[in-house]
């Protein structure tokens, strides 16, 4: 099939377990909504890289990297997106939570489950810069004449279920300790820690260039 798959498992790996918006976003939403939200905004973010792969499969990642008003418009969209959900962490973090406990926190909003998945779709599709990731790694680990609609979907599809894994072992991870993270003091230290860990995420996706 012409696919160093080694050599790509390897590469992903690296890529997907280093911390970013995407990590950011769902240990917050399980802090904040439990296993459940965790999880589901895990697989909003798995639902946005499916689009990207299928994008890039196609050949349309490409088209959309090349189109400088098209990339910036996603850039700043995306960005202004991962700065609101920085400020709700921080205004959050500023809440002092009143009540028992083990009590689930307030989701911002009525967030539920799904606006949960629909944050981790939105976060991912907005960040242009998977556009650039998708359609320059998964044609690197095939070989030249081998570049096929399918092959680069498996390669996508695998990434997926990689990167599906490790954020659902995050969420589950946060939930299994959740009554120690949901400690008023706790929870709003985490908060403001998100909080500026996304709205730097944004401030930095708006300001950089490719």
């Amino acid at each position: 099939m012409g696919v160093n798959l080694a050599a790509f498992l390897g590469v992903s790996i690296l890529v997907i377990v280093t911390p970013g918006q995407d990590t950011a976003l769902t240990i917050r939403n399980t802090l904040v909504g439990g296993r459940r939200s965790g999880v589901l905004t895990a697989a909003g973010v798995a639902s946005g890289q499916f689009v990207w792969t299928v994008a890039t499969s196609a050949g349309l990642a490409a088209l959309l990297v090349a189109s400088e008003p098209v990339f910036t418009a996603l850039k700043l969209a995306g960005a202004a997106y991962l700065i609101f959900l920085g400020a709700q962490a921080l205004n959050a973090a500023l809440r002092p939570r009143h009540g028992p406990a083990r009590a689930k926190l307030v989701l911002p909003h009525g967030m539920g489950s799904v606006a949960a998945y629909r944050q981790g779709v939105v976060s991912n599709l907005g960040n242009p810069k998977m556009a650039v990731f998708f359609s320059s790694l998964l044609p690197q680990f095939i070989a030249s004449g081998h570049a096929s609609f399918a092959t680069l979907l498996m390669l996508g599809l695998l990434f997926i279920a990689m990167t599906l894994t490790w954020l659902t072992g995050y969420a589950l991870v946060v939930a299994r300790v959740g009554d120690v993270l949901r400690r008023d003091r706790v929870r709003r230290s985490i908060e403001a820690v998100t909080g500026l860990v996304l709205v730097s995420l944004g401030l930095r996706l708006a300001t950089e260039r490719r």
